[in-house]
């Protein structure tokens, strides 16, 4: 199995904001194809005391790891991010996948593919180049969305 590298930040809001501008798409997604709210329609649940503007979001896995795909599921119209559970046992060596299927359906636990600080690294870069994104008013966000 692959192993997940961090993009570092620099490089990932380049690429976002040049591809937006040079073929409008982030990440290969085409601006077109992604959902960004409609003024006449409310979508916004209570979730943890907040109101997120839109139900849905990724289910936790090692693809919400990475800060790119975080912008992509929001880009995607989801507001509801659940994220890869973190560990603090992050060092130990785990068979991958971690979910073997050939019978049974067997879990190794305390599987994670980044060490602590690289979750860390990767959550925040994801939610600063959402915000980033957001305010740059280069999407077609509908208000509150």
């Amino acid at each position: 199995m692959a192993e997940l590298r961090p993009y570092p930040f620099a490089a990932l809001v380049r690429r976002a904001f040049r591809e937006l501008d040079e073929r409008g798409s982030i990440f290969d997604l085409p601006v077109a194809k992604g959902f960004y709210g409609r003024a006449d329609r409310d979508l916004s649940v209570r979730f943890h005391g907040h109101a997120p503007s839109s139900p849905i979001g990724p289910a936790a896995g090692p693809q919400t790891q990475m800060a790119q795909n975080l912008v992509l599921a929001w880009l995607a119209g989801c507001r509801v991010m659940e994220l890869k559970t973190v560990q603090v046992k992050d060092e130990l060596v785990i068979p991958r996948p971690c979910i073997d299927m050939r019978t049974v359906g067997y879990n190794v636990e305390w599987s994670q593919e980044l060490r602590l600080d690289q979750s860390l690294e990767e959550y925040v870069k994801g939610a600063m180049l959402i915000e980033m994104l957001g305010a740059s008013g280069k999407l077609p966000l509908a208000p509150g969305f």
